[in-house]
This record gives C-alpha cells, sequence and structure tokens, in this order.
C-alpha cells in the first residue's frame, strides 16, 4: 500500500460490477481512497472488504441522471467508467448506458476537475460494427473524448475470471445440453484477458496520472478459436458433448426468437458479436499500447479457469481425476 496515495479520492462508477469490483481491489491495494458510484449501495456491500475501514465507500448514482453521477465525482482525483450491459433492456439501453452514460460521467469527472479519466470499453468498438452494442460504445467512446479531453480508453477481450458470463455460461450450458452449437462454425478468434489483469493495467494508468488520450487494447496471452474454447471448457469440466456447426443465417434466426424468452438465452447482439475476431489489433501492439507495453504479464485462461469451473463437474470438486467424461 502506498501511503501517499491516501489523500487522492478515486470514483469508480460501475465499481460493484465484475471488472469494477477488481478495478477497486487494486486501487485499494495502493492506498487510494475509493468511491464506488452505483444504482444499488445497498447492494454493494460486497466492495468495502477489498479495502481497510473507511476506505471504500459505496454511493448511489444512475447513469440516467447526469446531476447523480456528478454528486459522486466531486472532488475526485481520477474518474474510472466501468459500466457496461450484455443485453439491453427498458430504460436501461445500448444508447442509455454505452453512449449518454458514458458522455455523463466524462463531463462529471471534467466539472470536477479529474487530471485522470479511464473509460472501459471493449475491443470490437467500432462505427461500422455488426453488433449494436459494439456501435454504441463506439458512440460512447467518441463522446467521452470529446467530454473530456485526454480521456484513456481501455479496449478488453473477453474478460474471464470467477464471475465471468463466458466460461461459466458455456459450462452451465454443457451441464444439460446434450450438443452445444459452434456459431459459423466455431472460427471466430478470441484472446482472453484475465480481470485482475485489466484491473492492473487500470490501476497503472490511474498511478501515472497523466490524461494522455490514448487508446489500450488488452488482451490474454493466447488467442484461440471459439471451437478450441468450447473444447477447453468441455476438457476443464469432464463433459462429453456434441458440437453442431450452425451456419449464420441459422444462428440469426434464432437469436431473434431465444431473444424473447426468460433470461434472453440468446441475443441478434450477442451473434452478431460472435462474427468478428476479439484479438488485440497490430496498431496497439506496435504503438506498446497494451499489457506487455504496461509492464504485465498475462494470466493464461488455462491455469484460472479449471479454478472456478470445477463445479460444474458431475460431483463437483470430488470428481475424481482420472474419471470418464460424462
Amino acid at each position: 500500500m502506498t501511503t501517499g496515495n491516501a489523500d487522492k479520492l478515486i470514483t469508480v462508477v460501475g465499481g460493484s460490477g465484475f471488472i469494477g469490483r477488481h478495478v477497486v481491489r487494486n486501487l485499494a491495494k495502493r492506498g487510494y481512497r475509493i468511491r464506488v458510484a452505483c444504482r444499488r449501495p445497498d447492494l454493494a456491500g460486497h466492495v468495502q472488504p477489498l479495502g481497510t475501514p473507511g476506505q471504500i465507500m459505496p454511493v448511489q448514482a444512475n447513469l440516467r441522471y447526469p446531476e447523480s453521477i456528478a454528486t459522486a465525482c466531486d472532488g475526485a482525483y481520477a474518474v474510472i467508467n466501468a459500466t457496461g450491459i450484455d443485453n439491453a433492456s427498458g430504460a436501461q439501453s445500448f444508447d442509455a448506458v454505452l453512449n449518454f452514460g458514458a458522455e455523463a460521467v466524462a463531463k462529471a469527472a471534467r466539472a470536477a476537475k479529474a487530471g485522470v479519466f479511464i473509460m472501459v470499453s471493449g475491443i470490437g468498438a467500432g462505427a461500422n460494427a455488426e453488433s449494436e452494442a459494439a456501435r454504441f460504445k463506439a458512440k460512447g467512446e467518441a463522446a467521452t473524448a470529446k467530454a473530456f479531453p485526454g480521456a484513456i480508453i481501455v479496449r478488453p477481450s473477453i474478460v474471464f475470471g470467477p464471475e465471468d458470463r463466458f466460461f461459466n455460461k458455456l459450462a452451465a450450458m454443457a451441464r444439460f445440453a446434450p450438443a452445444l452449437p459452434l456459431f459459423g462454425g466455431g472460427r471466430t478468434r478470441y484472446q482472453p484477458v484475465f480481470v485482475g489483469d485489466v484491473a492492473e493495467a487500470v490501476a497503472m494508468l490511474v498511478d501515472r496520472g497523466e490524461a494522455s488520450g490514448k487508446i489500450y487494447e488488452l488482451g490474454g496471452d493466447e488467442i484461440a478459436t471459439m471451437e478450441e474454447l468450447t473444447m477447453f471448457v468441455l476438457e476443464t469440466t469432464r463433459r462429453k458433448r456434441l458440437l453442431v456447426p450452425v451456419p449464420w443465417p441459422v444462428a440469426t434466426l434464432m437469436s431473434k426468437v431465444m431473444e424473447y424468452l426468460p433470461g434472453k438465452p440468446l441475443t441478434a447482439n450477442q451473434v452478431a458479436l460472435l462474427k468478428t475476431d476479439n484479438v488485440v489489433g497490430f496498431t496497439a501492439k506496435s504503438a506498446g499500447h497494451d499489457l506487455a507495453g504496461l509492464g504485465i504479464t498475462p494470466r493464461s485462461f488455462r491455469s484460472i479457469v479449471p479454478t472456478y469451473l470445477y463445479r460444474y463437474r458431475k460431483e463437483g470438486q470430488f470428481t475424481a481425476a482420472s474419471g470418464t467424461p460424462e
């Protein structure tokens, strides 16, 4: 812990979420005081034990109400926007969260005279992306850069960790489904990155105290296709399932039906996301705007994911090491 950071307040908008809580943990280790801005601070008690007593304080804020965001950012040395949604629902639309919300946070940080602003976006964000979410992320990035000159954009690939919604979802499907779909034949490439490495990168950028305006793309140590990742999950959970290639037109048709089912098991946006490779680009790597450029050695999904997917095995942690796949 760096005691010299105790007089610096960091506001993490969305700090109670998957990526946000790990960012909070890393900032707390560095001695910063942290304000966690979220819609339900009464449900964010899990972030307070990540630091010392009184170091972390959840506060109420809602992206759709800029005044609440401005209050949460007041007096902050740095502001981090770690909000995001997988599916749009009601008032929580992609536009409201990824675009309007991102702009509101950036404007609040500028008004608070914060020295550093960091937005967590995602690889694949682009004005011409097939995914609606990716297009709105691009709009949010542009609005952020305009509202806060010097804003830093962090774009991770698929983020994995104990609470992730990628490996856990695949493993959950494999428990009951006799077959798993490979949309587009499973050829799309990904570069899964550990949530702890993403959080470390964000914390390091806060430490630098620079409003550099750079865009960082964060990926893990290995690029793998969707088919390879699905096979990895099956091997890890000791499941034997049929893998069925599904052409993109069929996948899109399936999503248009399934997104109206309870829990939205598959949406058109998710299918669109699956069509595009999600890896660190050459430009980011050559400029040193990646984990290696920050001096971070990425941790492998092959070494970490099995530590939390064992619960999906037939007998959980008690499954015999030499057990036959089910």
